[in-house]
């Protein structure tokens, strides 16, 4: 198929349409609000629903509802209304309901900016709302992986039953690139025998819920879906690096900001310094293993993000102190520069006091 010229929250409906999603619910907020634009244009096209909730809070509760039917459905927002969905996620999660929800970054806290940012990484890894559980997180670095992941999302969404979060960030959504909207790809999964799709007077009517009174049957729910948390963390990981075997320096980065650090990597490399890059694709699961491929004699591993740095958290755990660890970050809209990173990677490389 021929690549087309589209904008990043354009391709994000376009790449869920294309997946199959038929139901959308949502809550115009900059800088994500062409998503919803899209939809409400082109869903009903293929006999889909669009419809434009009250607040994040009711978009993400008819989500809720769409997913207990078994529909493939899908939520976007910015950060602020990804704060205000939260509760409406735990229940899908604590129901085991197969959802996406696309979160394109804004600076926070409160409401904050407009300007693209990061600093949702908490928020998007460690679940972002009560109880034991998580999300699968993809960080595109493009507007091609970002439709790329999105129909991926539906997919892995529906195979674990679980809610998949695709976290970009405003520069995605607002920037226009070429793209290419491949088939998605023919997977099998598990009939949902469990959605409330009417009994038709043949079977016991199913029920879907988050609220387990007894301990005990709430205990074995949790466990059983800790069980399934780690089938993830074993087959989901996705990760790009780039010469770390042998690097002196390794930087890690991911979404749009890893593509600046390759700017950077570039202009090292050609100064005769050994520089290598991690860029987790899946935020969650974190590609930990990853780090044990590093050279043991680099001299440390510089970690950039438009935050304050909440994943150089991660970072350091994957890394079990083998390494010095460092920090290059931007916040409230700013946005590292090439020339930035690389004069830290050459400190780095230089033997940094």
């Amino acid at each position: 198929m021929a690549k087309v010229l589209m904008k990043g929250n354009e391709a994000i409906g376009a790449a869920a349409i294309k997946a199959g999603c038929k139901y959308f619910f949502g809550y115009p907020i900059t800088p994500q609000s062409e998503l919803p634009e899209y939809m409400s244009s082109e869903l009903p096209k293929v006999g889909g629903c669009f419809l434009q909730a009250e607040s994040e809070v009711a978009a993400i509760n008819m989500v809720y509802g769409a997913a207990g039917a078994g529909v493939r459905v899908m939520t976007s927002t910015s950060s602020p209304g990804m704060a205000l969905k939260q509760e409406g996620i735990t229940y899908a999660a604590g129901a085991e309901l197969p959802c996406v929800i696309v979160n394109v970054m804004r600076g926070g806290p409160g409401l904050g900016g407009i300007q693209p940012s990061q600093s949702d990484y908490f928020q998007a890894t460690r679940g972002g709302g009560n109880g034991d559980y998580r999300t699968i997180v993809f960080a595109p670095s493009s507007i091609q992986e970002t439709v790329d992941y999105v129909m991926e999302s539906f997919v892995k969404a529906d195979q674990y039953r679980i809610p998949v979060v695709v976290l970009a960030d405003g520069m995605i959504g607002q920037m226009m690139e070429a793209v290419e909207f491949k088939e998605p790809k023919k997977v099998e999964l598990e009939p949902k025998t469990w959605a409330t799709t009417g009994t038709k007077g043949q079977r016991k009517p199913n029920i879907v819920n988050s609220l387990f009174l007894d301990p005990q049957e709430l205990e074995d729910h949790n466990w059983k879906l800790d069980r399934r948390y780690k089938e993830i963390e074993k087959n989901e990981v996705l990760v790009e690096t780039v010469d770390i075997e042998d690097a002196d320096v390794v930087c890690v980065a991911y979404g749009t900001t890893s593509r600046i650090v390759k700017n950077a990597i570039a202009d090292c490399k050609a100064k005769g310094l050994k520089v290598g890059l991690i860029r987790p694709i899946t935020l969650w699961p974190f590609p930990m293993e990853v780090f044990k491929q590093i050279n043991p004699n680099c001299k440390g591993i510089l970690t950039v993000e438009m935050s304050t740095g909440q994943m150089i958290d991660d970072v350091k755990i994957a890394n079990e102190g083998r390494l010095p660890v460092y920090f290059n970050g931007r916040v409230g809209g700013m946005i590292p520069t090439p020339a930035s990173i690389s004069a830290d990677i050459e400190k780095i490389a230089g033997g940094i006091k």
